[in-house]
């Protein structure tokens, strides 16, 4: 009997989560999604046929309740993630403890919740959304960057604590995507950025989505980085 499969993708509501979860969607998973603040796409998101749940990933009380509610999930994708775009000297600390908490703090809640069922049942797969930045490192971007470097360390510790209990845990770094996320760029800006691109064009969330499908069908992977960027990195 074929047993429907559950997805969770934290801040699912836009952007690369929405594609994430979408695509999923697609492939005829039970696709959970969490949010903490957008309650109009969240609205879209539940009309587009996700579940849709309010939980900051920041919050351990929150994600422990979360998964309570959905009750365990086969597949991870711990997408949630802010940004920063500032000098290092103008950064706060409250700026840095508050960045780190959702974008590796809630990796690390979501997937620590996850793990107890995953165990279990002895199978599952964590896909942690990173970045370019965290391969790279980005000026003006420090602290999300270091961020994203440490969700890498995450990832990489994870597969092989969690291999054994037949648990993948893999990263997909995309480069620069059309998203919100990127609108503090002018449009000379992302025209310069293209330029770096091999690939000459700016990444969609359809992209990101795509490399997540493809983590999940390949069952002997586990521990690396897929970049996806058009090439952006190459050195």
């Amino acid at each position: 009997m074929y047993e429907m499969k559950t997805v969770l993708v934290t801040g699912g509501v836009r952007g690369i989560g929405y594609a994430i979860a979408c695509a999923f969607l697609k492939k005829g998973y039970r696709v959970c999604v969490s949010y903490s603040k957008d309650e109009q796409n969240a609205a879209l998101a539940e009309a587009a046929g996700l579940e849709v749940y309010r939980a900051s990933v920041a919050d351990e009380n929150a994600v422990v309740a979360l998964f309570e509610k959905i009750g365990g999930v086969d597949i991870l994708v711990n997408n949630a993630g802010v940004s920063l775009v500032k000098q290092i000297q103008d950064v706060t600390l409250k700026e840095f403890n508050d960045l780190f908490a959702v974008n590796i703090g809630g990796a690390f809640l979501c997937s620590r919740e996850a793990a107890k069922y995953m165990i279990a049942k002895k199978s599952g797969l964590i896909v942690n959304i990173s970045s370019v930045w965290g391969e790279v490192g980005a000026s003006c971007e420090t602290v999300y960057s270091s961020s994203k470097a440490a969700l890498l360390g995450l990832t990489k510790a994870l597969a092989k604590e969690l291999g054994y209990s037949g648990i993948r845990v893999n990263a997909v770094s995309p480069g620069v995507i059309d998203t919100q996320m990127n609108a503090h760029f002018s449009d000379e800006d992302m025209r310069a950025l293209q330029e770096e691109i091999p690939l000459g064009r700016i990444g969609e969330g359809g992209d990101v989505a795509s490399a997540v499908l493809f983590l999940e069908e390949n069952e002997y992977v586990t521990g690396i980085d897929l970049p996806v960027n058009g090439g952006f990195s190459i050195v």
